[in-house]
This record gives C-alpha cells, structure tokens and sequence, in this order.
C-alpha cells in the first residue's frame, strides 16, 4: 500500500499548479503571438503618434501581464519542487535513524 503524507500531498499540490499556471501562460503567449496586428496609415505626424503609442501600450501590457503570470507559475513551481525534496529527505533520514 502506497504510504503518502500531507506534506507530500500538499508538495505535489503546490507543483501541479505551477505547471498547471505555466502551461495556461504559454498557451495564451501562443494566442498572442498567432494574433492579428492592425497598423494603419495615417497622413499626419502627430495623428500617427497617437495612433501608433496605443497598440504599443497595449503590447507592453500584454507583455508585462504575461512575464508576470510566468515568474509566478515559475515560483510556484519551485517551491513545489524545494517542497517535495523536502518531504523525501526527511523521509530518508527518518529511515537512517531507524537502522
């Protein structure tokens, strides 16, 4: 019979999400990128200013959005690994100190 504790679970837990956060953030990068772009002409300077800074704020924030949403997935990530590490060490010197 498999013998799993709660920190094991909540290890395996924490690391799944990760992965599950940083699957969700590729997926929607890849929406993205495959995205369509609209850049119009336009006759003036100064409307073509106006005109251009408005998709590139939205580009930035999309960028920031997604860089945000992957260092937190990546976090979440590791500290899931650092977690399960964790539980199988004590595990092992559990099992040393018995012997």
């Amino acid at each position: 019979m498999l013998h799993i504790k709660s920190s094991e679970t909540s290890a395996i837990l924490i690391l799944l999400t990760g992965v599950a956060l940083l699957v969700i953030t590729f997926f929607v990068s890849y929406i993205h990128l495959h995205g369509e772009i609209n850049v119009l002409p336009v006759p003036s300077l100064f409307a073509s200013f106006g005109d251009s800074l408005s998709p590139l704020i939205e580009a930035a924030i999309r960028a920031l959005y997604l860089g945000v949403m992957g260092w937190i997935a990546s976090t979440i990530t590791a500290k899931g690994t650092t977690l399960l590490l964790h539980s199988k060490l004590q595990d092992k010197h559990a099992l040393c100190s018995l012997e």
